[in-house]
């Protein structure tokens, strides 16, 4: 056999290891729940959205500053009632336009119930984007999902 049959070989070879790869890891980049809550009817531009959990408890998530920006850093806040969370974390996800994994984890705070942490968002080349902040819990060996939209501005150019 020819160098480059091998050559091609290895390369037809490394592009199926790799797709076989990606099959296998997609799951772990989609927020994946035992329980799933319905949109929020509510702008997080606005201030904090506070949701019922199904089964039991509520959510209120709140991203600061107003209105929400690319580019600059978030202060992430979940407050639950009703049930013990043992982790919250954030899943950012563009609504009209994938940004790639972007999904930070809530260390807990100095009140029960409450997870803060810091978080951003990339910069959209066209400018207003849609997101969707899927609040994930850990509570009693199931995971929830809590999701709500906003729309974030490209910074501003000075």
């Amino acid at each position: 056999m020819s160098k480059k049959i091998l050559y091609d070989l290895a390369i037809l070879a490394a592009v199926i290891a790799l797709g076989g790869l990606g099959y296998t890891l997609a799951p772990l980049l989609t927020p994946q729940s035992d329980v799933a809550a319905p949109l929020a009817d509510c702008d997080l531009n606005a201030g904090p959205c506070r949701t019922d959990i199904p089964g039991g408890g509520s959510l209120e998530f709140s991203i600061s500053p107003h209105p929400v920006p690319a580019l600059k850093p978030l202060t992430l806040e979940a407050r639950i009632s009703g049930i013990e969370a043992r982790k919250v974390e954030v899943d950012f996800t563009g609504i009209d336009m994938k940004m790639g994994f972007n999904r930070p984890v809530l260390s807990p705070g100095n009140a029960p119930g409450r997870f803060t942490g810091q978080g951003n968002l990339p910069v959209c080349i066209t400018g207003t984007m849609t997101w969707q902040a899927t609040v994930l819990v850990e509570s009693g060996g199931r995971s929830i999902a809590v999701p709500f939209r906003f729309s974030s501005g490209a910074p501003d150019a000075h």
